[in-house]
């Protein structure tokens, strides 16, 4: 088990966490026609959503109460209940999602009780699904902020019911911060290999995997987990949770529901994808597939030709603990070594990570740790970019946010064929910026070489100053001939 480290200084000098109500703000993003509303100043929202469009390059939804001054010290209620009928009046959303964010939980807002009063006040909105979760930046993580959304979304909208097994090739997906569409696609198609169908909360897969749209703008998510689809989650036979940060929410959903539930860290790596088929092939009660045989078998063959890459690769990390948890077992899991290891929050699962410790801190704690320890790759965010090229390493780009690089948003790390890709991106990486040692050269060789060079440099200039001699002779030639002949 690996040891915790807490944090040890009064500040963070380079943050690695992003903030709660952003994490919360893109679980909401993963229902199709809703739109995250933070209970806050312009900023807190602006600021997230720089982060968001960056990363996924698509228009991203997002409101705000705009408390100021006034409101702040006084009272911002009426900041929240007119927010909420300006967005029902107007773009009449299936679910909008009421985040606060350290202004408002600092003034001390009683979220629920303004869902209440705006439920009083406007009942001809009551279609309208209203979330109300509590996520302040000064505590937790994207990560936790991103759970805590799910599990509000699940208390909200999912109803008691004994009606468990009803629908008997649904299975539920609980997806974990740690998942992009990418690797949600990914799942949806290693579900239905086995003649399953997956519901999962959320859906990133389907409404931020950037695809065009005939809207030229839209005030809504396009895609996503349909509201009446969440309300079906107690009808299904199995759940399928992903990520030991939606613990929570995945008991609150067994609870309500009798649903059993299979849990997983995450599906990096052999071990793991094989505990999850094994898994998809006792529910749906047939054998694997043959072509997810097949993936296996190719994963297989991508750590026979990336071991000499891998194997002793000394690797340092800054990642969200889900995340965090997923890399370091994968790439131990194929020989490499993880000497540095830095979370932004504690989180019990980082006590399985296969390392040494892992710091609770920021990004100057990484790279101090990568420098005493002789890491040789790091892996995290777009924020690691300035501190791997001080230190003149390789960067391997995952996580939250990634703003320099194309398409990483749409990156699969998980099941096989995404793990046999991380393996050939990794190797390649290293293969880059490998550096040949010069050659070995005896001090013998260094004495011959040397001689050798002597007597050639002594045979040109022999052979210069005999051909020097012999053009003076030939010139002096004629004249003595011509006193001869006088």
């Amino acid at each position: 088990m690996a040891q915790i480290v807490r944090r040890a200084k009064a500040l963070s000098v380079n943050p690695l966490k992003a903030s709660p109500p952003v994490g919360a703000s893109l679980a909401f993003l993963g229902l199709k026609n809703a739109i995250p509303m933070l209970h806050g100043s312009q900023g807190c929202t602006a600021f997230g959503k720089v982060f968001l469009v960056r990363h996924f390059r698509e228009p991203i939804p997002l409101q705000t109460t705009a408390m100021d001054q006034i409101s702040t010290v006084m009272s911002s209620d009426a900041n929240v209940i007119d927010g909420l009928q300006t967005i029902c009046a107007k773009n009449a959303p299936d679910v909008i999602g009421l985040a606060t964010t350290g202004l408002s939980e600092t003034q001390g807002t009683d979220i629920q009780r303004l869902v209440r009063e705006f439920r009083s006040q406007h009942p001809e909105f009551a279609d309208v699904a209203i979330v109300p979760v509590n996520c302040p930046d000064f505590t937790g993580t994207f990560e936790t902020g991103f759970a805590a959304a799910v599990e509000a979304i699940i208390a909200t909208l999912v109803p008691q019911s004994q009606c468990a097994g009803r629908r008997r090739k649904q299975v539920n997906v609980l997806a974990g911060s740690l998942l992009g569409p990418g690797d949600i696609e990914a799942i949806r198609d290693w579900i239905e290999a086995f003649g399953l169908r997956p519901v999962f909360l959320p859906d990133l897969g389907d409404s931020l995997d950037g695809h065009l749209v005939p809207q030229e703008t839209t005030p809504l998510t396009l895609g996503g987990t349909p509201k009446s689809e969440i309300a079906t989650l107690g009808e299904a036979t199995a759940t399928l949770v992903i990520g030991r940060s939606l613990t929570r929410a995945a008991d609150l959903l067994r609870a309500r529901t009798g649903v059993p539930d299979f849990r997983f860290d995450h599906l990096m790596g052999l071990d793991a994808c094989d505990a999850f088929t094994q898994t998809l092939a006792s529910i749906a009660g047939v054998p694997v597939p043959e072509r997810i045989d097949r993936q296996r078998a190719q994963l297989q063959d991508a750590m026979v030709d990336t071991h000499f890459m891998s194997g002793f690769s000394r690797i340092a990390l800054a990642l969200d603990a889900d995340l965090l948890l997923a890399m370091s077992a994968f790439f131990a899991g194929v020989g490499a070594e993880i000497v540095a290891a830095v979370a932004p929050e504690r989180a019990a699962c980082l006590a399985d990570a296969p390392c040494a410790e892992v710091r609770v801190g920021d990004l100057e704690d990484l790279e101090k740790a990568a420098i005493a320890a002789g890491a040789e790759v790091l892996i995290g965010s777009s924020h690691l970019a300035p501190i791997a090229e001080r230190l003149a390493l390789p960067l391997l780009r995952a996580g939250f946010p990634q703003y320099d690089r194309l398409g990483g948003f749409a990156r699969c790390w998980s099941g096989y064929r995404g793990g046999r890709q991380a393996l050939f991106d990794f190797g390649n990486l290293i293969l880059e910026n490998h550096h040949e040692p010069a050659a070995y050269r005896s001090i013998f060789w260094q004495d011959g070489a040397r001689e050798r060079e002597l007597r050639s440099a002594d045979a040109c200039e022999r052979k210069n100053c005999h051909a020097h001699g012999e053009a003076a002779e030939a010139n002096a030639a004629p004249a003595e001939a011509g006193l001869v002949r006088h």
